[in-house]
């Protein structure tokens, strides 16, 4: 946290002593982080973000005020193209591409939130929950289980889809306990970010990096055994804490999946598939997979509606766009708020600053490292893209490392990752930023012990 808070005072500090506009502008920039009105708009990103992290207390949903602080960023930024430049249309497409990512990860979250709201109303994770009972698994034993599916179904369903399954089986399995279910997700969130470290198709992150080049797609598993470090010291350590009980049985131990119920489970594993396929062999965005297999749901649910008798109101009135309306908006309006306000940043030039005073002045393992600890509270996208737009000369071993570190660092804090940030919203009131910051110490050794298990590894790279 210190050095995020002395990044920021260098920024505050490039506006004091350099005049307007002193900064050089690049092509995807203006250059004037040395403006007062782009100073103003930092304040405002880090305002909005402070709304954010109080959201437990204050009870405003995170999505107003990021939403907020984009719209009057953006407004800053129009202002500062007008008066500063006269190419509206380096404007124009950077709203364009900032547009172009939230619509990518909007339709990719939509359709992993419908499966999740059709697969939750067929029963699925109540009779999970019931079998887990019947197994007779305390919550540590949850704790473990859960953690390990969200490791390893991470690299292939991607960290968010994984964390919003997952959670849900530890929501409906620990409804009785809020205790269990906030160092579930905990654990979930890093186990994910984890899992996602080492695939391609983990993270976005890692999925820019394969498509730069820097790394193929085998080299990346290379990152296997040091996520693995970084997913079981913090679950070790929270495990403890975990209480010793048995989730308590009621009347409901015997609930049975809804018709339906496994083919839906079924369409939703190819949907995954699919968009895996559309990214690797055809070479078409994730997110036109998904949205291919949302029609998978959309014609299983016409017939479940169709062929179901009359006298079974429950089959006739399966609604999928209802799943749809049941999605969580507000963490998808919070992406947005997010995104926008990181693009206006960026268009100003504190990214590119960002970049080259780590990378010119740290070197690149320092750098790595610390890109890693501000992706918690910047997202890893950002801090990504700006790394591979500046290109700094750098060894496969340091960008196996840079993978790494922006794909478990977002761990540190709830709202460092997409998969933290979607798991607040769904566990909301049991899972928050606070119940999440009183273990980022023992999150925050995983990360250090992951990266140290990078270097024994993989140095000679």
């Amino acid at each position: 946290m210190r050095t995020i808070l002395g990044f920021i005072g260098l920024l505050f500090a490039n506006g004091v002593l350099a005049s307007t506009g002193a900064a050089e502008a690049g092509p995807n920039n203006m250059g004037l982080t040395g403006n007062y009105l782009g100073l103003l708009c930092i304040a405002i990103f880090v305002l909005a973000y402070a709304f954010v992290m109080v959201e437990e207390f204050i009870h405003l949903p995170k999505s107003k005020p990021v939403i907020l602080a984009a719209g009057l960023i953006w407004i800053i930024v129009g202002y500062m193209s007008a008066t500063y430049q006269s190419d509206s249309l380096q404007l124009e497409a950077i709203v364009e591409h900032n547009l172009t990512e939230y619509a990518a990860l909007f339709l990719f979250l939509l359709v992993a939130m419908t499966y999740i709201n059709a697969m939750t109303e067929r029963n699925v994770f109540e009779a999970l929950r019931c079998w887990l009972i019947r197994r007779q698994f305390g919550y540590r034993k949850l704790f473990w289980i859960t953690g390990l599916f969200a490791f390893f179904l991470s690299p292939i369903a991607d960290n968010l889809t994984t964390a919003l399954l997952m959670g849900a089986v530890v929501l409906a399995v620990g409804s009785d306990n809020p205790k269990f279910v906030a160092l579930g997700c905990i654990n979930i969130v890093v186990a994910a970010n984890a899992g996602g470290a080492f695939s391609p198709f983990g993270d976005i992150t890692t999925l820019m990096v394969w498509q730069s080049g820097h790394a193929t797609f085998f080299e990346f598993f290379a990152l296997f055994v040091p996520a693995v470090v970084n997913f079981m010291v913090p679950a070790t350590l929270m495990s403890f804490a975990v209480p010793d009980e048995n989730p308590q049985a009621g009347s409901d131990v015997d609930v049975p999946m809804k018709r339906g119920a496994l083919i839906i489970c079924g369409l939703f594993f190819c949907t995954i598939a699919t968009a895996v396929s559309f990214e690797q062999f055809l070479h078409l965005p994730p997110f036109l997979g998904m949205m291919f297999g949302m029609s998978y749901l959309f014609m299983f649910a016409y017939y479940i509606k169709m062929s179901s008798p009359e006298e079974h109101e429950d089959f006739s009135q399966f609604n999928i766009f209802n799943k749809v309306a049941q999605a969580e908006w507000d963490t998808l309006f919070f992406f947005f708020g997010v995104i926008f306000c990181v693009g206006g940043l960026g268009f100003i030039g504190y990214l590119e600053i960002m970049s080259s005073y780590f990378y010119g002045g740290w070197g690149a393992t320092n750098a790595n490292i610390a890109m890693g600890v501000i992706s918690a509270v910047i997202d890893n996208i950002p801090v990504m893209f700006a790394i591979l737009t500046m290109e700094p000369e750098m060894s496969h071993y340091q960008w196996l490392l840079i993978t790494l570190t922006c794909g478990v660092g977002g761990s540190l804090l709830s709202i460092g990752s997409a998969a933290g940030v979607a798991l607040m919203g769904q566990a909301r009131g049991a899972y928050t930023f606070f119940s999440h910051l009183k273990w980022t110490w023992a999150i925050a050794l995983g990360y250090i012990a992951s990266i140290y298990t990078h270097y024994l590894l993989n140095s000679t790279m």
